[in-house]
């Protein structure tokens, strides 16, 4: 599986921005996909997922603001993000997984077998 996030940028805050990831070879069910993100000096954190059943989760701290969707036909997935806060500030991943997860581990990025290179979001104050 090959993944290739697009759609990072600068904003001000209040802003929006729509990420995109292209998945290759990932095109039978079950699987689950996620976005995750890491600023600089922290730990990487699970923002969004779904699944093959389309079903989602998302962090508390992106509810609300973002939205995780996919377009099968076109293998790719998108987090579509409102209303940003310079905390939202970070390098952005797509992740997957073959396989169906339980809703309490999705957003644990232990459990992806599949990364993206990271695509840059910056929101200024």
């Amino acid at each position: 599986v090959q993944l290739v996030e697009s759609g990072g940028g600068s904003v001000q805050a209040g802003g929006s921005l729509r990420l995109s990831c292209a998945a290759s070879k990932l095109t039978v069910s079950p699987y689950c996909m996620g976005w995750f993100r890491q600023a600089p000096g922290k730990e990487r954190e699970g923002v969004a997922s779904i699944d093959s059943d389309g079903s989602t989760a998302y962090a508390d701290s992106v509810k609300g603001r973002f939205t995780i969707s996919q377009d099968v036909a076109k293998n790719t997935l998108y987090l579509e993000m409102n209303s940003l806060k310079p905390e939202d500030t970070a390098t952005y991943y797509c992740a997957a997984e073959r396989r169906r997860l339980a809703i309490w581990f999705r957003l644990s990025r232990d459990v992806y077998s599949y990364w993206g290179q990271g695509t840059q979001v910056t929101v200024s104050s």
